[in-house]
């Protein structure tokens, strides 16, 4: 038996033998419609029953696995067919040509470019085992990844090639064959994140954790066997708690649906190299979650959890208030029962609305930007990245699939990544490029003196004119001078030697510093002539640019050289007169006394510890001002005056967000100080500034900021000082409207 990877397209005889299916369905208007996953069977079977893979399995066993498992994530019958006509594409001369005869141009399509996905997977698979790869291995995978979704124009090849690794897995776990490590690592690293972006969780965990039993088998066993002891007795446990709590928050008046949480053997070893944490310190070995309908109820939940148990406080994170790279939003907290007056085991419980329940279990997998370590990460990998909104409609690829199984290609899904590409270099390293992006683009993507030099490529192996778009998977050598700079036509668009602005914008630049080049030269001999006549010529040249404010010599020739700087200021300068300075225009400013940048730490969410809280620079709440606060997208809650304005029209708009605070009266809260600002408004006169200033000295108030404005003799001046207690702030502004001129002193 021949194996798959290996064998030949069949000679035109076995086509010609083809079943009679063919035949038989070939005049139907829809063929593609009518008995899809039974017609496809018959047509594969006799080219693929005796075939065996590389891994041993049988091809036609594992065909029907893969439908299996499409079947069971929800796809359609129609994507359950393609599963076998992917492994008969193998074995035709015309498989483009055949398959849409007897199934229609959307299956042949589907077919051919999963092989084709096929290729380029062996090519990435040999560039990551090397030493040769773009950036780092980080950025190399993603861009596989990419590549993966950008090959897919239907986007059901890669529910196909999922659905694929997963059953090779499966196999090679039941019937005990080894896995090449690549292979694993490729499945682990790049297949489980692309079913986790999908949203296809239950792929994703069992990828993860059966790629990680052949990447690390003894640490699979050991967790495996941990996870089994006294299974039964804590899962009894767990049961009667999540009743418990479940049942307690409802007579609190809380609509809670409490759920436990699946435990995976990756998951957990990733989690405990991550943090360094033996198995017994994890705490989401056992572990709730929270579902309430609104935002307002996950900290009422919060606070009660906090109250009913002992809270680890250093466990706590509001992914509400700051929520994850990849939008995730929750309350995660751990807790602790008391059992006769000891500290039970710790839980971990997730709070969140349903809202956030069903984005975290569908919407994270349509962004390309997430990385799977989340914001805190593991090994020092953190989320970063914007959202795409193109690339929800992976959200929708299963119900698309249910809708759009019979539709012909030009009626097909949205390529969701049509605005990118993906080629390769020699070494196959994937690069990610704008559609429509030239060799010359492809250069500059690598390295920016690359760019520069370039003077020919090779695509596939064929000489192509500098300005030939690329396309998805081919791979791109660079003919490159030893020195040398772009050529004036690539900034033409007409010509199409630049599609990516990135490019375009290095090659302008090398232009612009040509240019800049002799302007600097031209501005240098005139700056030089003005200090030979001065007599000055012993003045260093960086010397005179930092006394006229330029940053470089450099500069200051620059502007010389565009005539846009006089020389008869330099020669003012050279010749200055002595400035006479009254004391009055000099006022010390002391440095604040706070260490933190904003003095928060002695704010209280009610009902609620260790919230990230910030003082709204708005108004500057101190003590005891009334304060409320409010829940804000990514930077924790912040503090307001009850009578801020800013925050009454938040409040109408977002008024799930507002939640209640006070000031806290702790001994170290007690020694914080506040900034706030003062406006004065004033009769200008000389040694005013003076007069207030010694004012708030007097009092021990710090003055940490001034600025002031003169209009027709009257003086606008803005005092920030820093407080401890913003009452007696009031007493202080009366002794600064008895200032002689002062005629009014409040605060902003």
């Amino acid at each position: 038996m021949k194996s798959l990877q290996t064998a030949q397209p069949l000679a035109a005889p076995l086509e010609e033998r083809l079943p009679d299916v063919v035949a038989a369905t070939a005049h139907q208007t829809v063929p593609e419609q009518i008995n899809a996953l039974a017609r496809a069977r018959a047509f594969a079977e006799p080219l693929i029953a005796d075939e065996m893979l590389d891994t041993g399995e049988n091809t036609l066993v594992h065909a029907d696995a893969v439908a299996a498992i499409l079947r069971s994530v929800g796809g359609s019958e129609a994507m359950q067919a393609a599963s076998y006509l992917v492994h008969a594409c193998v074995h035709l001369n015309k498989p483009q040509e055949v398959i849409a005869k007897a199934f229609g141009a959307n299956f042949a399509a589907l077919a051919v470019e999963t092989t084709q996905l096929m290729r380029v997977q062996r090519l990435s698979r040999g560039a990551q085992g090397s030493a040769n790869l773009v950036d780092d291995s980080a950025a190399q995978t993603e861009n596989v990844r990419k590549m993966l979704l950008a090959f897919s124009r239907d986007l059901r090849v890669v529910m196909l090639r999922l659905a694929s690794r997963l059953q090779t897995l499966r196999f090679c776990a039941a019937s005990k064959t080894p896995v090449e490590p690549r292979l694993a690592r490729e499945s682990l690293q790049v297949f489980a994140p692309l079913a986790n972006r999908l949203g296809i969780w239950q792929i994703k965990w069992e990828m993860e954790d059966l790629s990680f039993r052949f990447i690390e088998p003894d640490t699979y066993k050991q967790v495996a066997k941990l996870l089994d002891e006294k299974r039964v007795e804590r899962e009894a446990n767990m049961e009667q708690l999540r009743a418990s709590l479940e049942a307690e928050l409802n007579a609190q008046g809380i609509q809670a649906v409490v759920q436990g949480r699946p435990k995976h053997i990756y998951s957990i070893v990733k989690k405990m190299r991550g943090k360094s944490l033996g198995f017994d310190q994890l705490f989401d070995i056992r572990a709730l979650r929270v579902v309430v309908p609104s935002v307002p109820d996950c900290y009422a939940v919060l606070g009660w959890v906090h109250s009913r148990f002992v809270p680890m406080a250093e466990e706590f994170d509001d992914y509400i208030a700051k929520p994850k790279g990849n939008g995730y939003q929750s309350l995660h907290t751990v807790v602790q029962q008391m059992v006769d007056g000891v500290a039970c085991l710790p839980i971990e419980i997730q709070i969140r609305t349903q809202a956030m329940h069903d984005h975290a279990e569908h919407g994270v997998a349509a962004h390309w930007a997430y990385k799977e370590a989340g914001t805190k990460g593991y090994a020092g990998v953190s989320a970063s990245g914007e959202y795409d909104a193109k690339i929800a409609v992976l959200r929708q690829l299963l119900a698309w699939e249910r809708d759009m199984s019979g539709a012909a290609p030009q009626n097909g899904p949205v390529d969701v990544l049509s605005d990118r590409i993906y080629v390769l270099t020699p070494d196959a390293a994937v690069v990610e490029l704008p559609a429509g992006a030239t060799a010359v683009d492809f250069a500059y993507s690598l390295h920016t003196s690359l760019g520069h030099r370039c003077r020919g490529a090779k695509v596939d192996g064929v000489q192509v004119p500098l300005n030939t778009p690329l396309q998805n998977g081919q791979t791109v050598e660079i003919t490159a001078a030893k020195e040398g700079g772009p050529s004036r036509d690539w900034l033409n668009p007409e010509l199409g030697y630049l599609v990516s602005h990135r490019a375009r914008a290095k090659a302008r630049a090398w232009f612009n510093a040509m240019a800049v080049h002799t302007t600097v030269a031209r501005g240098r001999e005139a700056v030089e002539k003005l200090l030979q006549r001065e007599g000055k010529t012993a003045m260093k040249l960086d010397d005179l640019a930092a006394r006229l404010g330029f940053k470089s010599a450099d500069d200051l020739f620059e502007v010389v050289g565009k005539d846009e700087f006089s020389l008869r200021t330099i020669e003012t300068l050279l010749r200055p007169p002595e400035p006479v300075l009254a004391p009055d225009d000099f006022l010390l400013l002391k440095k604040s006394r706070n260490t933190e940048k904003s003095p928060s730490g002695g704010v209280l969410v009610v009902g609620v510890d260790s919230l990230m809280t910030q003082l709204a620079k708005c108004c500057k709440p101190a003590p005891p001002d009334a304060i409320l606060g409010f829940v804000t997208r990514g930077k924790g809650v912040s503090i307001h005056r009850a009578d801020c304005s800013n925050f009454r029209e938040m409040s109408v708009r977002n008024g799930e967000r507002v939640i209640p605070v006070e000031w806290g009266n702790g001994k170290k809260e007690s020694a914080a100080v506040y900034p706030v600002d003062v406006a004065v408004q004033a009769a200008d006169r000389q040694g005013l500034l003076r007069d207030i200033s010694e004012v708030f000295t007097k009092e021990k108030m710090n003055v940490i900021g001034v600025q002031t404005q003169s209009v027709k003799g009257t003086a606008w001046m803005t005092f920030t000082v820093e407080v401890a207690d913003a009452a007696r702030l009031n007493k202080v502004l009366g002794v600064v409207s008895e200032v002689a001129g002062v005629r009014s002193a409040r605060r902003r």
